[in-house]
């Protein structure tokens, strides 16, 4: 049996904050496939670097392609996958970058994990509304076609359930709003919590 020991850097977190000049946070956007995650997704990267921050994005394609492309599509690959972002932004956020992910993550449990493996006070939910019939309309893939005539098995909001948030941080209606429209309200939440309150630091070396 091996034991792992934990790792401490010299380095704190709080000298990686002042370092980066912004509070950490990962932005998790949760919804339907084809209710608009990744389009609200990279309008909020591109917003926050353009401002300054240090932001990086991660979606299902970047990471099934890499980290998870060992990782099938039954129930218990999906969670895997999920535990595996989670894991890979808390290491994110710990190195002072905020993160934003757009995934399905339909189950509200794995969501909850997340929050966890990060710390609740750095994860911010938001819930991507969207009809089932907006997002099949939408579906350039074809995949909800599909998923209706049986060739794509556990497919959420056809042939498996979507868990929506309760009490998400923030809810944009993607049927309803334009897209600047669901990008400046989350923006306008956002961004207050990313600014650094600073405090003293002595470094030593």
């Amino acid at each position: 049996m091996h034991i792992i020991f934990p790792f401490d850097s010299d380095i704190s977190y709080q000298q990686r904050k002042e370092a980066m000049i912004q509070e950490p946070h990962l932005i998790w956007l949760t919804g339907l496939s084809g209710s608009g995650k990744s389009t609200l997704a990279l309008r909020l990267e591109r917003y926050f670097f353009i401002q300054g921050y240090k932001v990086f994005m991660l979606d299902g394609d970047n990471v099934r392609n890499g980290l998870c492309k060992d990782l099938g599509f039954s129930e218990d690959d999906r969670k895997e996958n999920l535990r595996r972002v989670g894991e890979v932004s808390k290491l994110m956020l710990d190195a002072g970058l905020a993160v934003i992910c757009s995934f399905i993550s339909p189950c509200g449990e794995d969501r909850m994990a997340i929050k966890e493996i990060v710390g609740e006070k750095r994860f911010i939910e938001v819930y991507v509304n969207c009809t089932l019939e907006v997002c099949e309309e939408r579906d350039v893939k074809g995949l909800y076609a599909k998923a209706r005539k049986g060739l794509i098995p556990n497919f959420t909001g056809v042939s498996a359930p979507y868990d929506a948030p309760a009490f998400p941080d923030i809810e944009v209606n993607t049927a309803e709003e334009t897209v600047e429209e669901s990008v400046n309200k989350i923006i306008e939440y956002v961004e207050p919590v990313m600014i650094l309150q600073r405090e003293h630091i002595s470094y030593s070396i």
